[in-house]
């Protein structure tokens, strides 16, 4: 199993642009063969603090999924609306 939680820090004018390119993303995904769960979460209180939160089956799962074209769009389109953003691996104990 391989699990990525990312958390990210949207710049406020930038919100509503950014969580329709991170849904329309996470919808693509969870097509995906090797993906097992993709939830976009938002801060009930601060709605430039989004989680990412992805499960895949293993390693190669999210490398192809990087490699998909919904993954690109999101990333050329996204990225330049955020104001930070930091990846964590997780691996089952």
């Amino acid at each position: 199993m391989f699990v990525l939680q990312v958390n990210i820090r949207i710049q406020p004018e930038n919100a509503d642009a950014f969580m329709k390119r991170a849904l329309e993303n996470a919808t693509a995904a969870r097509k995906e063969p090797g993906c097992r769960q993709f939830e976009v979460l938002a801060d009930p209180d601060d709605r430039t603090q989004i989680m990412l939160f992805e499960m895949y089956d293993d390693a190669a799962a999210f490398e192809a999924h990087q490699q998909t074209p919904h993954f690109k769009k999101y990333l050329a389109e996204a990225a330049p609306l955020l104001a930070s953003r930091e990846r964590h691996v997780w691996k089952r104990a």
